[in-house]
């Protein structure tokens, strides 16, 4: 499957969690970083899609420590959290 058809998949999926919450956390990252990630790194997100919201905003926040797996540059950038707007 070319990059573009992946992304746009992975797009709707990001947005379509089940919770508002988890649709800013997920759907927010991917908007911010989608454009810049290598092939590596779109599978990293594809393996975070198939884990469940409550264990990826728990690493997101912090609350727990992510596994492995899941720790690393692409982790970091998603526990900054810069990349959901605040209202005012």
């Amino acid at each position: 499957m070319n990059r573009d058809v992946r992304l746009k998949r992975l797009h709707f999926r990001a947005w379509h969690r089940g919770t508002r919450e988890a649709d800013m956390l997920i759907g927010g990252f991917f908007d911010a970083h989608a454009e810049s990630w290598d092939a590596g790194q779109i599978d990293w997100f594809e393996r975070l899609l198939e884990t469940d919201d409550v264990s990826v905003m728990a690493w997101a926040i912090g609350t727990e420590a992510p596994p492995t797996a899941f720790a690393g540059p692409m982790m970091e950038a998603l526990r900054k959290l810069d990349y959901i707007p605040v209202a005012k």
